[in-house]
């Protein structure tokens, strides 16, 4: 049984018109919310031992976040082709993955985090800034890892649903 964590980027800040949206900087509710998700990763036991991220800033940010926060030992891997990616991108990463890895964290955009836990879990879900989706994969090694795969969605938790400002 493997473990994958879908996150959704933080919410970024579209203050910065001169840059491109590769580039936006997570804004205040962003930089709030991050560190918040990787506590609760924390409080839960699902700390990754694997994180794979996109390369856009946001997201690049949002990892590093949320991995200080949960405790995360690891380097964040910073994958260029997460960036606007299609979900058998996804797919082939994680299929590359040693077997070493149990619980795997990928952070990234929409629409694909929605497509991705789709796929994996047959059920179609909002996945709003800062997401976070915990499936149980019924395989023992990434290789074996393909869009016939029936995840189970453990749980999915959303800043909103977890913390009152």
């Amino acid at each position: 049984m493997k473990t994958l964590l879908i996150l959704r980027h933080a919410k970024s800040s579209w203050n910065y018109p001169e840059l491109s949206d590769y580039d936006r900087p997570l804004n205040k509710r962003g930089k709030r919310d991050a560190p918040r998700m990787g506590k609760f990763l924390s409080e839960q036991k699902l700390t990754p031992d694997r994180i794979l991220t996109s390369s856009a800033k946001r997201a690049r940010r949002t990892a590093s976040k949320v991995a200080k926060a949960c405790g995360y030992e690891g380097k964040v891997k910073k994958i260029d082709t997460f960036y606007d990616a299609v979900v058998g991108v996804y797919f082939e990463t994680l299929q590359a993955l040693p077997k070493k890895y149990e619980r795997v964290m990928v952070v990234g955009h929409n629409p694909t985090m929605e497509q991705l836990v789709g796929y994996l879990t047959g059920q179609i879900r909002r996945m709003p800034t800062a997401a976070l989706a915990h499936i149980e994969l019924p395989i023992q090694h990434w290789k074996a890892l393909d869009v016939n795969t029936e995840g189970t969605l453990a749980n999915l938790w959303t800043p909103k649903t977890l913390f009152t400002d």
